[in-house]
C-alpha cells in the first residue's frame, strides 16, 4: 500500500476496518444512530425516518458517519439490497463496533462478491467528521481529503477463523466439507466473530429468523441461493413475519407482483427446514426458550423480550446471520450469550406516574431507549406497577426502536433482576432520572397528525397477542365502529386460530375489525393501507416512530381505548395520559 501520509495533507484517522475496503467522497454526518430498516429506502438510498436528523437526505455514493445503527436487525438486508441496486453509500463511518451493518456488507461480498468498507473510529475522532466535508476510506484508516485512487483489497485473500478456537467439525465447514452454504454460513459466523471480539463458538438450541422479511430481489436471491446450495436448518428455527398474509392476500387486494416474491422468500426459508410460524414475536409461541437457554434470535423487539423477560440468551443477530447460525448450530461467544455481559451498566430511575394507562410502557420503553444507547439499563421505581407480559412487549418494542441494546431490566420485573444490586455491573456509568414530563416531548413527537380526523387503526406491532384480543374485545363491546374507519390487526396463526376458537375473532369481526396474519406493519402498504387513508392511530411507539417513513401517512399514538374511541368516532382530539397528578395534555401543540 503507498504511504498515505504522502497523499493526503490532510488528517489521517487510525480505526478499526470492520469490512476492509475502499471508498472516497462527501459526508453525510450524524451524532444519532440511524436504523436502516424504517430508517431508509432499499430502493433509493433516501433517509425515510422522518423523527431522524438526517430526514430526506439520500446517501447514494456518500460517506455515511453515524455512531451506528439501532432498532431493526433487518438493517442488514436493507444495506445489502442498496449494495446491489447501486444506491448504497460508498462507504460508512461508525464510532462503536457495528454488527447489523458490517453484516450485510459481509454477506454481500461472500454471496455477491460486492462489497463497501466500514471502519470503526474512536468517539473523538469521529466527532472530528463533523466538520470535514469529504474523506477517504483505506482499510483501517479514514484520511481528511479525497483520494481518487488506492490499492484495491482481494476477498480472495481473506482467510477466516485465526483468532477463534474452531473444533473439527467448524473447519470442516469452513473448508466446504459440508456443502457450499454451510460454507458461506461458517464464514460469515466467523468474520462477525472476529469483529465481536469472540474467541470461540457455542453450539445454541434454536433460531428465530428475521432474514425472511421481502426489502427487494436481492433479499429472495440470498435465500434462493442458500437453498438451492442445499442449505438446511441445523436446529429448530422459526419464521419471523413476511411481507405478505400468504392465506388472505388476493382478499386484500395485495398485487401478485408484491405477493409472489414475498411468499417465494418465506417458501425458500421454510424449505431450508424452518417452521412457517411467520411472526415477530416468537416469544407467544409454545417453542419459547427457557431462562438460561442459548439461542440465536433476529428481530429486534423479540431479542430484547427474549434476553429481557424470558431470560434467555441470545445477542442481537442481523438479518441472515440468523439463517447462517440456523445452518451451522453455532454463534460467536460473545455479548448476552456470556453471564457478565448481562449486567446493567446504567441505572434509570422512574417516579411521579401517579397514574398508568397501556401508553405508558411503549413511551418509557421509547425515551429509555434514546437514553441508553447500546448500554444496558436496569429500571427502579415500577417495582409495584406490576406491568403484564404485554406491557412489557410494548416497553420492550418501544425500547428496541431507539436502542442499540440487546436487553433491559426491571428491577422486581423481570427475572434477573431480584434487586438492583444483584444486577449491576462493576461499574455503573451513568444514571438517569425520570418523571412524567421528562416523556411528554417524545409523545408528543410521535403524535405526527394535523388534523384530528382519523380514518385508519393499527394494532399489533408487535403481533397482539391472545389477551390482547380479548381486551379489545371487552373495549368493543356495545359500541358501533364508525363506516369510515378501517380498523386491522395483526398477529400470529396461532394465535388467530385460539383467538378464533374462543370467538373473539367472531366478536370483533362484528365490530368490523379486520385481520392479518403473518405479516406485520412493518411490512404492510397499499392497498392493505388505503391510498386515501390521511392518518392512523397506533398503539404501538414502535410502529408510531417507523409508520411516518414507511407508509407515508401522519401517525397518532394513544392507548388501546384511545383507538377504539377513535374507531367509533372518526375523530381523536384529546387523549389521557393522566400521567401527572390527573392533568390531561392536548393531542398537539
Amino acid at each position: 500500500m503507498p504511504d498515505i501520509q504522502q497523499q493526503a495533507d490532510e488528517k489521517v484517522f487510525a480505526g478499526r476496518a470492520l469490512v476492509a475496503g475502499f471508498a472516497t467522497g462527501s459526508i453525510v454526518f450524524s451524532d444519532t444512530a440511524l436504523s436502516f430498516w424504517g430508517g431508509v429506502d432499499s430502493r433509493t438510498g433516501e433517509v425515510i425516518d422522518r423523527h431522524h436528523p438526517l430526514s430526506t437526505q439520500v446517501l447514494t455514493g456518500k460517506i455515511l458517519a453515524i455512531p451506528g445503527g439501532r432498532g431493526s436487525c433487518t438493517g442488514s438486508s436493507v444495506l445489502m439490497e442498496l449494495i446491489m441496486n447501486g444506491h448504497a453509500p460508498a462507504g460508512i463511518v461508525v464510532s462503536r463496533q457495528e454488527e447489523i451493518l458490517s453484516l450485510g456488507v459481509i454477506v454481500a461480498e461472500e454471496v455477491f462478491g460486492r462489497s463497501i468498507p466500514v471502519v470503526q473510529l474512536s468517539e473523538d475522532d469521529f466527532a472530528e467528521l463533523h466538520s470535514i466535508p469529504e474523506v477517504t476510506l483505506i482499510g483501517d484508516k479514514v484520511i481528511a481529503s479525497r483520494i481518487e485512487t488506492a490499492p484495491g483489497f482481494d476477498a480472495a485473500d481473506r482467510t477466516y477463523g485465526n483468532s477463534i478456537a474452531l473444533t473439527s467439525r467448524d473447519r470442516s465447514a469452513l473448508n466446504g466439507e459440508m456443502g457450499k452454504a454451510v460454507q458461506v454460513a461458517m464464514r460469515a459466523t466467523t468474520r462477525m466473530a472476529e469483529i465481536q471480539g469472540a474467541t470461540e463458538l457455542i453450539d445454541i438450541s434454536q433460531v428465530h429468523i428475521d432474514g425472511c422479511i421481502y426489502t427487494g430481489p436481492t433479499s429472495l436471491e440470498f435465500a434462493k441461493r442458500m437453498r438451492d446450495w442445499e442449505g438446511r436448518v441445523a436446529v429448530p428455527t422459526t419464521l419471523n413475519s413476511i411481507s405478505v398474509d400468504q392465506m388472505r392476500w388476493r382478499e386484500q387486494g395485495v398485487s401478485p407482483d408484491v405477493a409472489g416474491p414475498a411468499s417465494e422468500l418465506g417458501e425458500a426459508y421454510a424449505s431450508m427446514g424452518a417452521r412457517k410460524t411467520f411472526t415477530c414475536a416468537p416469544y407467544q409461541l409454545s417453542s419459547a426458550p427457557r431462562q438460561g437457554e442459548q439461542v440465536a434470535w433476529a428481530e429486534s423487539n423479540a431479542v430484547v423480550f427474549a434476553n429481557s423477560v424470558l431470560g434467555a440468551r441470545t445477542a442481537k443477530y442481523p438479518d441472515y446471520l440468523d439463517l447462517c447460525i440456523a445452518l451451522t448450530g453455532r454463534a460467536p461467544l460473545t455479548g448476552p450469550h456470556i453471564a457478565d455481559n448481562r449486567r446493567a451498566s446504567l441505572v434509570v430511575n422512574v417516579s411521579g406516574f401517579v397514574s398508568r394507562d397501556d401508553m405508558v410502557y411503549p413511551i418509557l420503553g421509547y425515551h429509555i431507549g434514546k437514553l441508553v444507547g447500546d448500554e444496558i439499563p436496569v429500571v427502579i421505581g415500577l417495582e409495584t406497577w406490576k406491568p403484564n407480559l404485554d406491557d412489557l412487549k410494548a416497553f420492550g418494542a418501544g425500547f428496541a426502536t431507539t436502542s442499540g441494546s440487546p436487553m433491559f431490566h426491571i428491577v422486581g420485573v423481570t427475572p434477573e433482576a431480584d434487586s438492583l444490586e444483584s444486577i449491576i455491573g462493576s461499574k455503573i456509568k451513568a444514571s438517569y432520572e425520570i418523571c412524567p414530563k421528562d416523556v411528554v416531548a417524545d409523545w408528543r413527537k410521535l403524535n405526527g397528525g394535523s388534523v384530528d380526523a382519523i380514518e385508519f387503526v393499527a394494532l399489533g406491532n408487535p403481533h397482539f397477542s391472545f389477551d390482547e384480543c380479548a381486551r379489545l374485545a371487552a373495549l368493543c363491546e356495545g359500541l358501533t365502529k364508525h363506516p369510515d374507519v378501517k380498523v386491522l390487526v395483526t398477529c400470529n396463526r396461532a394465535t388467530f386460530e385460539r383467538a378464533s376458537a374462543a370467538n373473539l375473532v367472531g366478536k370483533l369481526s362484528d365490530f368490523g375489525v379486520e385481520f392479518v396474519t403473518d405479516a406485520c406493519w412493518c411490512t404492510l402498504a397499499e392497498p392493505v393501507i388505503p391510498k386515501s387513508v390521511d392518518t392512523i392511530i397506533t398503539n404501538s411507539a414502535k410502529f408510531a416512530h417507523y409508520g411516518p417513513g414507511l407508509t407515508g401517512k401522519a401517525l397518532r399514538f394513544g392507548s388501546l381505548a384511545d383507538c377504539v374511541a377513535a374507531a367509533c368516532q372518526g375523530e381523536l382530539n384529546t387523549v389521557r395520559p393522566t400521567w401527572d397528578n390527573g392533568s390531561r395534555l392536548p393531542m398537539i401543540d
